[in-house]
């Protein structure tokens, strides 16, 4: 019996994990990319409105630093996920959001797309972040 409730506590404790990095990894890739507004203008505009257009001088830290570590953070935090939940629909479409951001960063960095692929990428990121605050995960129960 002691066996089963170390399960279900570490798969409570795997779903909460999950959903701080998920949230967090979203919250903090969009205002990497805030900070960046010769890469992002479109997002830098509404990170000017908020208040924060001082951080363009950190934009160098932001863009080759952070936003990676932020999306890599939710993409683990979303595969870590998988094991809460169970629900391999919901990890992928949580997985890439992340992952389109990397790819916007990385092999896609000199590329016309880029700006698309990253505003998609965020967009999943923060909806999936959204959807998984406010609607219960459908999953194995334990």
């Amino acid at each position: 019996m002691k066996v089963i409730e170390v399960s279900v506590e570490k798969l409570k404790a795997a779903g909460l994990l999950s959903k701080i990095g998920e949230s967090s990894g979203a919250v903090g890739s969009v205002i990497s990319a805030m900070g960046c507004a010769m890469c992002f203008p479109a997002i830098a505009s509404i990170g000017a409105a908020l208040g924060l257009g001082f951080l363009d001088q950190w934009e160098g830290l932001f863009l080759h630093t952070l936003m990676p570590l932020f999306a890599l953070l939710a993409l683990l935090a979303n595969g870590v996920g998988w094991f809460a939940h169970r629900n391999l629909m919901r990890s992928l479409i949580g997985m890439s959001g992340p992952a389109l951001v990397l790819l916007a960063l990385y092999p896609l960095f000199g590329s016309p797309y880029r700006n698309w692929v990253m505003y998609t990428g965020l967009a999943l990121m923060v909806g999936f972040a959204l959807w998984d605050i406010f609607i219960r995960p459908r999953g194995k129960k334990a």
